[in-house]
């Protein structure tokens, strides 16, 4: 008996060290493994401090207190934080969508380039994305100055009255997404090109010698091929624009009338200027459900059409 149970526990010692064996080999395990910093590292410096932010948001101002949701039904009854959900929404889709309309025809003219002439343009088109967006707003402010405005001079020079560019709300909305769309439509260019080079030749050649227009292979063949890759720009553009900070903090400082504001701006406002961290806490977590809904769905898309695809 005594040599029967040494002999299992033989056979199974090995049998236990195989399963381990091949566990440690599965691709999954190694991906896991090697991912695992990363994961620690966003655990770190995003899980932690968004849990953080929930936690504050349910404090009383002074943070001694548990008041729950109250920090939030304020900020609804407030007719200046609604007038920031509008500003935020109008600003954010406003500004990616000619983002992606600029940078798409930006990419769609250097496609057709020859290769030394795009490395000089692409260069000189990347500037915009490259400065960082406080200084280069700083220069957009100056162009924008009531006092000595070149804009200004410019339109003068043809007979073109000035414009109050920071001075009326909606040209101030205006100014900050020129500043939006002139820093970000480098990145949806740049993107788009690299979609458009992985577009097969001969696709084309074949839609030419179907007899399509230039219409028709855009609609039909660059387009579908693209749209993945539309999608996920316009997702990740989406998620910066509406936690821009900088443009509206050296352009307008949430003026006129506090009706530039966005959920950034006016949380910096709300948690730091005015002291109320558990308020600005909550203003900042209003961005989480409208960013949440919007990559659900495009993410959605984007897995159904890889299903079709495959």
């Amino acid at each position: 008996m005594a040599d029967g149970s040494l002999v299992m526990q033989g056979a199974a010692a090995p049998m236990g060290g195989s399963a381990l064996r091949r566990f440690a080999r599965r691709r999954s395990t190694v991906a896991f493994v090697m991912t695992l910093p990363l994961i620690l590292v966003i655990g770190g410096l995003v899980a932690w401090p968004a849990g953080y932010a929930i936690y504050l948001s349910t404090l009383n101002r002074r943070m001694t207190e548990f008041i729950g949701l109250t920090n939030f039904e304020i900020l609804l009854e407030s007719d200046s934080f609604r007038m920031v959900i509008f500003q935020s929404v109008f600003f954010a889709v406003t500004a990616v969508i000619l983002k992606a309309l600029i940078g798409f025809w930006l990419a769609h003219m250097l496609h057709h380039i020859p290769t030394k002439g795009q490395r000089k343009w692409r260069g000189m088109l990347l500037v915009p994305w490259v400065i960082p967006p406080a200084l280069s707003t700083l220069g957009w402010w100056w162009m924008f100055d009531p006092s000595y405005s070149s804009i200004n001079w410019l339109l003068n020079i043809f007979a073109v009255p000035s414009v109050p560019w920071l001075g009326e709300p909606w040209w101030a909305r205006i100014s900050v997404i020129i500043v939006n769309v002139w820093y970000g439509a480098p990145f949806f260019m740049i993107m788009y090109l690299a979609a458009l080079k992985s577009v097969p030749e001969a696709l084309y050649e074949a839609a030419a010698i179907d007899g399509a227009t230039s219409w028709q292979r855009l609609r039909y063949i660059t387009l579908p091929m693209m749209r993945n890759i539309i999608s996920i720009t316009v997702l990740f553009s989406l998620i910066v624009t509406f936690a821009n900070y900088d443009i509206v903090r050296v352009l307008t400082n949430g003026g006129p009338r506090d009706l530039t504001h966005v959920f950034a701006s006016y949380a910096f406002q709300v948690g730091i200027l005015a002291g109320n961290i558990p308020r600005g806490a909550a203003v900042s977590l209003f961005m989480f459900p409208i960013l949440g809904v919007i990559a659900f769905f495009v993410l959605r898309g984007i897995n159904k059409r890889n299903r079709e695809e495959a």
